[in-house]
């Protein structure tokens, strides 16, 4: 008796199957679907094209993203899945099932930057928003406005194919992605307990290579991150005077520089590692001596171990550099560090030989990424996961860019441009692909 007849019996649950050693040897058959995946997604860019235009010109920061919540929900419902909304915060989850299969997630996220954009688009963001206590440009420099467009095309094909799976689809749209808790937020609110544990997770992210591109690698994928802030204390007063101030601006300045010893001198450097500073807030006026300074920064690795030394490091030298200059002892808030996305090595087999099959010579190894991502927080046991990666730029943009001995510019700069068509394209054909592979009925 084969395992398909064993499923058709009733004896063995579809997501059971999935979960099998074997399971890949029910392949999807590319070819067959291929076609109606491209036309459909064809009728449905344009609505999907203005939609990422309207959410880039309007971007809202980590759980604050109320209207591109409720962009996200109205096109859901549209589309026919029961919608929640306000999860962790601001987060929503769309639910279509379509008989007994597996649950299948598929994750998009909803924040933008706290930068100006400064690509000079006919739809560039303009908006502004309060950020840490004052007010900062917001821009999707993160490309996280191609993934919600890919998200609700990926539902739209799904929906126009339900004759070739079954099982229940689970839309997760995440808030604070950038802040590395969003996804933490939406399952301390309950979303596996309340919707259900998925089978399988799958999630996408676009970045500078060429359009049309699919990336993917087994295992380890992104690092491990956290973030920080540390407050200098000091002893404020007039800037001719500053023999009778204890100044914070010193220390955290001396801090900064040592910083970078822990990294070059007491970690070992066959090992990825690394801290950053990319904030200082501090002083009103060039003749003050202000009584604090706020950093504020993060910290990545793709080894926790490698991780708990930066973090001891840290707390040392920031404490050394106050003591030296006899400040009170700083403030140092340390988050707990999200974990590396890890790719399931069976998903992955089962995965990659349909993306190459779908997009060819344009399907290939990603390297590791030393950014980091929450998804991992939604990598539980029992749940197999798959993350991969779209480019999104324009192939002639890169060699002109290559020619004059330069590169575009990547994901979080001001100056990150991604070509929505055929980004948007590739993302939806790779992700239904992915979903159909682990869903679909080999009958049809």
């Amino acid at each position: 008796m084969t395992m398909l007849s064993i499923v058709k019996a009733g004896t063995i649950g579809a997501a059971a199957l999935a979960l099998l050693p074997g399971a890949a040897l029910a392949a999807l058959d590319v070819g067959a679907v291929k076609p109606k995946i491209e036309s459909t997604v064809a009728a449905a860019y344009p609505h999907l094209d203005a939609l990422y235009k309207d959410i880039h010109e309007h971007p809202e920061l980590g759980f604050m993203e109320v209207e591109t919540a409720a962009k996200l929900a109205k096109e859901m419902r549209g589309l026919g899945f029961e919608v929640t909304e306000k999860i962790g915060k601001t987060g929503l989850v769309a639910i279509l099932k379509n008989g007994p299969g597996p649950t299948v997630m598929v994750r998009t996220e909803l924040d933008a930057l706290p930068m100006e954009e400064k690509t000079g688009l006919p739809y560039a963001s303009k908006a502004k928003a309060t950020w840490n206590g004052a007010q900062t440009f917001v821009a999707h420099s993160c490309g996280h406005d191609i993934h919600m467009a890919s998200w609700v095309g990926t539902a739209t094909i799904l929906l126009a194919m339900k004759d070739r799976w079954h099982g229940t689809l689970m839309f997760v749209a995440q808030p604070s992605e950038e802040t590395v808790t969003g996804a933490q937020a939406m399952l301390d609110d309950g979303l596996y307990t309340r919707f259900g544990k998925p089978d399988f997770a799958f999630a996408l992210h676009d970045g500078p290579p060429p359009t049309g591109t699919v990336a993917y690698r087994a295992g380890v994928l992104t690092s491990n991150g956290g973030l920080f802030e540390i407050t200098f204390k000091g002893r404020g007063g007039h800037g001719a005077s500053p023999n009778l101030t204890i100044d914070p601006v010193v220390i955290a300045s001396h801090f900064v520089v040592d910083l970078q010893s822990v990294v070059s001198r007491e970690k070992d450097p066959s090992q990825f590692g690394v801290i950053t500073v990319g904030a200082i807030q501090g002083g009103s006026a060039g003749n003050i001596v202000p009584d604090s300074v706020l950093l504020r920064g993060t910290i990545r690795s793709f080894d926790l171990g490698v991780h708990a030394k930066l973090v001891e490091g840290l707390r040392r030298t920031a404490k050394a550099a106050a003591e030296m200059a006899g400040a009170p002892e700083p403030a140092i808030e340390i988050q707990d560090p999200t974990k590396s996305v890890i790719n399931d090595q069976p998903l992955f087999d089962r995965t990659v030989p349909v993306f190459q099959s779908a997009f060819g010579d344009k399907a290939g190894p990603a390297p590791l990424t030393f950014a980091s991502e929450d998804f991992s927080a939604f990598e539980q046991p029992g749940i197999q996961s798959f993350f991969f990666t779209i480019g999104a730029y324009d192939p002639k943009r890169i060699a002109a860019a290559k020619a004059e001995g330069k590169v575009v510019p990547p994901n979080h700069l001001p100056y990150f441009e991604p070509m929505p068509e055929p980004t948007i394209k590739t993302g939806v054909e790779a992700m239904t692909l992915a979903v159909l592979n682990v869903m679909g009925d080999p009958a049809k």
